[in-house]
């Protein structure tokens, strides 16, 4: 029993703008984080392991942003036709 309309739709510019953000960050974080995870040493804190772990929870989040940038490219185009 809200007051928003009926065909309310997100703010698709505003969902670009920040999944383009955290595609970057996510890209870069994955990268750094397999980096450091190749090059420790096997007595490093943190290890190996971890890092390894954090690049593959970057990498997901990445794949997350790729995917949502997809559904904003084809909502833009639907809106179009």
């Amino acid at each position: 029993m809200g007051t928003e309309p009926l065909t309310a739709r997100s703010d698709l510019f505003l969902r670009m703008v920040l999944s383009t953000a955290a595609l970057v960050v996510f890209a870069l974080a994955t990268a750094g984080f397999a980096w450091w995870a190749t090059s420790s040493s096997r007595d490093s804190s943190p290890s190996s392991t971890v890092l390894g772990v954090l690049a593959a929870v970057c990498g997901v989040l990445l794949l997350v942003a790729v995917l949502d940038l997809v559904v904003i490219r084809r909502r833009r185009s639907g809106q179009r036709s």
